[in-house]
């Protein structure tokens, strides 16, 4: 199982949350997603290697930044 954590800013609330983890649940190989946005991160676990790139675009399509671990 692959697993990539990536630190997120905008997130404010678990609506927010919620969002990042429906958007990111739709890419084909994600098992599990969680999102944190007191901590400001996004976990992701997947059953395969995805492109950060990816995962990256999806978060941001939705107004939040993703900042470079």
């Amino acid at each position: 199982m692959e697993e990539m954590k990536m630190k997120v800013s905008g997130m404010v609330c678990g609506g927010c949350e919620k969002r990042v983890v429906n958007a990111l649940s739709t890419i084909d190989g994600v098992k599990e997603v969680a999102a944190d946005h007191v901590n400001g991160t996004v976990l992701v676990k997947a059953d395969r290697k995805i492109e950060k790139s990816i995962l990256k675009e999806k978060i941001e399509d939705l107004g939040f930044e993703v900042k470079e671990n």
